[in-house]
This record gives structure tokens, sequence and C-alpha cells, in this order.
């Protein structure tokens, strides 16, 4: 009978291959989402010793509300989001009428003097999910780019995406996206 007093080993040189090549394969394998960002632009900086507040009349500002649930309060309204597009393109687009060009007459309570006067003001609970105040912000996207598509095509006679860098300017300029955001308690 043989003994042996060296203990059996395991060779584990490989061990090590084998975990790196696994950890490879999920880092190629996964994949890794990308979330969407809101593309904004922050105001100057106001410079010190000046005033930079200004005076909104109330006909010029659109004021939405998000509670905690996520529901949507459109001036002392509650609006369904699936209408809030709709909403902010009857707000912006009746140049003081009461009605717009192409909402068939429709009387509007909230109207702005101009589409570049008018300010949409976002307010939500601070318990309001993310996911509601990303959707009111998808909504109030939409309205601009419908907005200025219609005015692209009026304008120019091109679609939005084909206009020259210098027209494109001009359509922000005439549907500048301003949009105010707060939390409410």
């Amino acid at each position: 009978m043989r003994t042996s007093r060296n203990p059996t080993t395991i060779n584990a040189g490989s061990m090590a291959d084998i975990a790196f090549l696994l950890l490879l394969f999920f880092l190629v394998a996964t994949t890794i989402s990308q979330e969407k960002e809101i593309v904004r632009k922050l105001p100057n900086p106001c410079p010190a010793g000046q005033d930079c507040t200004t005076d909104i009349p109330e006909r010029n500002l659109l004021h939405i509300i998000i509670n905690e649930k996520g529901d949507l309060l459109v001036d002392n309204e509650i609006t369904p989001l699936k209408e809030l597009k709709n909403r902010a393109v009857l707000f912006l687009d009746n140049n003081g009428k009461g009605t717009c060009d192409y909402c068939k007459g429709t009387k509007i309570e909230s109207e702005s003097d101009d589409p570049a006067k008018a300010v949409i003001s976002v307010s939500s609970h601070r318990l309001s999910s993310y996911a509601s105040f990303i959707s009111v912000q998808d909504e109030l996207t939409k309205a601009y780019t419908e907005l200025r598509t219609r005015y692209a095509a009026e304008k120019f006679n091109k679609s939005f995406e084909m206009l020259s860098e210098e027209e494109m300017t001009a359509v922000q300029k005439a549907y500048p996206f301003i949009v105010s955001e707060a939390t409410i308690q």
C-alpha cells in the first residue's frame, strides 16, 4: 500500500482565465440602456447689481400643476395628459385672438398675446413621480415641435429637418421654448 503525504492539489491556474472570459462575455453581451436627456438651454446669469425679474401678464402664462398622484391641473381645470399637447398648442398659437387659425373657431379662455411672449409654468408636487414630470415635458416638446414644423412649412416651404441654420433660428425665434419649472409642497 502506497501513501503519499502530499495532499492532492487542483490546478487553479485556468480559473482566472475562465472568470475573465465570463466577465468579458457579459460585458459584450449586455446592452446598457441609454437614458434620453432633456435638452434645455439655461438662461444667462443675471449680471450683478441688475434686477432681471420681469412681470408676465397673466394672459401670457399657462399654469400646469402636477399633483403627487401625477394628475394635471391646467389653468385650474383637470386635464388628461393626452390633451396637454393640444391645449399648449392652442395657448401658444392664438396670438391674442381668442381662437387659433387651425382649431376650427374654438374659443380659448387663456390666450397669449404672441408665441414669443407665451410662458408655460410647470409646477410639480415634490412627491410627484419623475415619470409624470417627464411625460408633461414630452407633451410640451411635441406641442412646440408641431408649431415649429407648421411654421417652417408655411414660411420656408420646407420641413423642419431641411432648414438651414439661419432658417431654424428664425423658426425658434418665432416659437421660443419658454418653460418655467418649480416644485411645490
